[in-house]
């Protein structure tokens, strides 16, 4: 009997305990966070960025993910924010995704409260579009590419979905110095000396970081915004890569989960998104002449007249090293602003959306927006990524050459030419529709509210001027409408869809490469801003708005040229996957692991939620673990063609200082076509070896010192013997 009273007491005490604890843990929302892997095909693609045709993949340092976040109030109202190392966003692939979510979920999630927006690297695979013009380089549309994006969003949703549990936000800012410049900064000064006399620097330099926590008060998610280009890797580079921003966020999630997790699979999640970077660069050394070294042009961003010679570096020794300081800086002030996050979020989860015509809107003061037009800027490229062909940024005079090549294409109205002036065009894209529409004329437009914080997902690339005066404007409809706390508003950019770049009036008349990308024409920031004004104070006053005209659906009608895989071969005598160079016997830190293997086309499997290569770590003699995997940043997996359908793979492993000793081997996992179009599985594994500590390494050092050494004593000895001998000699043959 004693026993079970005990048992009861026991029992009303646990129970009594939960109550509390929930009670006096209250929380303000729901919250559910996914990650998932979207990285395209890993060779032969085209990367979208640059619009380099040379540049095409082969192989993969960096993976690229989706991190979805659900945000839900206590009535049950959600929004959904996706990060996804990609270039940008796609209209046709949110079409798909929403097409997939409305069957899986019914109306829970639509266009409306979902809201994607890509980190903006340079180095992911392309042909994801459904607008021809984005899809040039990459030969047109890549299937693998689409499906790839389509399927881990989805995933990272369905696992977000899966892990709503109650939680609390805090929000932080903090200025971040040394990780952006301007690199128009001569467009920048075009804007009223009393505006930029408003900001300290010409570019922002305030990150914003959403610290989510659980009922407890346990971290388990991070949303950090900061506006700069994801450019360290440049135009020469062929892994792919989620570049400064994806390596923060593989840092960030590191820190929370441990360097045992492997990238993509802790529980914590960790998203640096984009802000208003459309003129703010990573290489902070600046654009100099790569002949002279001396500082490009300051207009046009010109050396002896080329724009080729133009680029900016920095602040590394070469492209991964800036990536490296980039991501690192980010890293290191979004955990210092996460850790002082004390701001709390409450108030109501919300959004309000619409579709935007952007090619007809009509200003209050009468001005108009106009239909597509690429400039002959925007064909000189930037600081970052020069074009081709010597056009030069700040070009507002049309050439006679380039106007009869492009007038081939399209010979643009002379209403269309006015419209843009002071842009001379040089793609008429708005009045092209052959085979189908080269850029979008409807673009998706939205504001999600979660409490005091307003996120404004703008479909396109704002400068930084150009992002402020739409906070500032979304700001001053909030609280016209009726506002009672005080917004902190944010700039989601590349957001839904990718509508090129915005620049303000002013700055669209130098007409550098943004200005020349402003698609729309001189007034398409006023027109934006006259939507997010609208769309703000529905928000506010709970009104709802019109849902606009419906972008197209292109997907069926998209052309490829991009050769698919025809098959693959190893060499006589040998088999998929053998090595065909072994590593040493033994490592240091800071040593370089190379494994070479007889490889496939990657294109065959895009291993996504798996992986190419693995490090393992020998626990015991008869276990290992996996250390290491292709979405590392010490690893680098890459893809060469050889002749007759061979394929050359190579693996590096850079040791870090901090490695376990130990024995190691390296894996690699490849997938081969067959004659008959069938794909066959096969797996190739190094020897083993051995990485020594700190200490082996001294031993090991000192032991090569003091056989040298040993040598230099001998050496002298023999020497001195020499010496003496040829003054015994020369005393004899000496005249007396």
């Amino acid at each position: 009997m004693a026993n079970v009273r005990m048992k009861w007491i026991v029992c009303c005490t646990f129970l009594l305990s939960i109550l509390v604890t929930s009670s006096s843990a209250q929380t303000d929302y729901n919250v559910g966070i996914g990650i998932a892997d979207i990285t395209g095909p890993a060779a032969e693609v085209n990367m979208m960025g640059y619009a380099n045709p040379a540049q095409t993949s082969r192989g993969i340092h960096l993976r690229q993910f989706s991190r979805a976040f659900i945000f839900e109030d206590n009535n049950k109202n959600r929004v959904v924010f996706i990060n996804i190392d990609a270039c940008m966003f796609s209209a046709g692939v949110k079409l798909e995704i929403i097409r997939q979510l409305k069957v899986n979920y019914g109306g829970k999630y639509t266009e409306r409260n979902v809201c994607i927006s890509g980190t903006h690297t340079h180095s992911g695979p392309a042909g994801f579009h459904q607008y021809l013009l984005f899809d040039i380089t990459s030969m047109g549309f890549v299937r693998e590419s689409f499906d790839a994006l389509v399927e881990g969003i989805i995933k990272s949703i369905d696992r977000a979905e899966s892990k709503i549990r109650p939680a609390n936000l805090f929000v932080n800012s903090g200025e971040l110095l040394e990780s952006n410049i301007n690199r128009s900064p001569s467009a920048y000064l075009f804007n009223p000396a009393e505006e930029r006399a408003k900001y300290k620097y010409d570019t922002d330099k305030e990150m914003t970081v959403l610290r989510i926590v659980d009922a407890e008060g346990k971290p388990f998610g991070m949303i950090s915004w900061f506006a700069v280009h994801c450019t360290s890797m440049n135009n020469t580079n062929r892994l792919i890569s989620s570049d400064n921003k994806g390596l923060a966020e593989l840092m960030f999630e590191a820190e929370m989960n441990g360097e045992h997790v492997l990238p993509g699979k802790g529980d914590f999640v960790a998203a640096f998104a984009q802000a208003n970077e459309g003129d703010v660069s990573p290489n902070t050394q600046g654009p100099h002449c790569l002949d002279t070294g001396l500082r490009c042009d300051f207009n046009k961003s010109t050396c002896n007249g080329r724009n080729e010679m133009c680029v900016a570096f920095g602040p590394g020794k070469d492209m991964f090293d800036s990536t490296r300081i980039i991501a690192t800086y980010q890293f290191q002030k979004a955990k210092e602003l996460f850790d002082s996050a004390f701001t709390k979020l409450t108030g109501p989860v919300d959004f309000r959306h619409t579709y935007t015509n952007m090619t007809d809107q009509t200003l209050p003061d009468g001005k108009r927006t106009c239909k597509g037009a690429m400039g002959y800027s925007f064909a000189a490229g930037t600081t970052d990524g020069p074009g081709a062909f010597n056009f030069a940024q700040s070009t507002t005079s049309p050439s006679p050459v380039w106007n009869f090549v492009s007038h081939l294409l399209k010979n643009p109205s002379k209403a269309q030419i006015e419209c843009h002036h002071p842009k001379p065009i040089l793609l008429d894209t708005g009045e092209m529709d052959f085979p189908y529409a080269w850029e979008p004329a409807v673009v998706d437009t939205q504001i999600l509210r979660i409490g005091q914080m307003f996120l404004i997902a703008v479909p396109a690339e704002f400068t930084t001027m150009s992002g402020r005066r739409t906070r500032d404007a979304v700001v001053e409809s909030l609280k016209s409408a009726g506002l009672q706390v005080e917004p902190i508003p944010i700039i989601a950019g590349l957001s839904n869809d990718y509508a090129d770049y915005v620049t303000t009036f002013e700055e669209y008349q130098e007409q550098r490469y943004e200005g020349g990308s402003t698609i729309y024409g001189p007034h398409t920031l006023e027109a934006y801003i006259n939507v997010f004004r609208n769309l703000s104070k529905a928000l506010v006053s709970g009104s709802p708005v019109a849902p606009g005209p419906n972008p197209p659906d292109l997907v069926s009608k998209q052309v490829s040229f991009l050769p698919p895989v025809i098959l693959d071969r190893a060499p006589l005598g040998k088999s998929y996957a053998q090595v065909t160079q072994q590593p040493k016997a033994a490592y240091m830190p800071g040593d370089r692991v190379e494994v070479k293997f007889v490889g496939a086309n990657p294109r065959n499997n895009l291993r996504l939620e798996e992986t190419f290569l693995k490090v393992d770590y020998m626990v015991n003699s008869t276990a290992w673990e996996t250390v290491y995997t292709d979405a590392h940043w010490q690893t680098q997996f890459h893809w060469e063609s050889a002749a007759f359908f061979e394929s050359v793979v190579t693996i590096y492993w850079d040791i870090p200082s901090y490695q376990k000793p130990g024995m190691y081997r390296v894996s690699y996992f490849c997938d081969h076509k067959e004659l008959g179009g069938g794909i066959q599985s096969a797996q190739g594994t190094s020897s083993t070896f051995k990485v020594t500590n700190s200490q082996e390494k001294m031993a090991m050092l000192n032991k090569k010192w003091e056989k040298k050494k040993t040598i230099l004593e001998r050496i002298n000895k023999a020497l001195k013997g020499k010496e003496s001998k040829s003054a015994q000699l020369t005393n004899l043959v000496k005249p007396k």
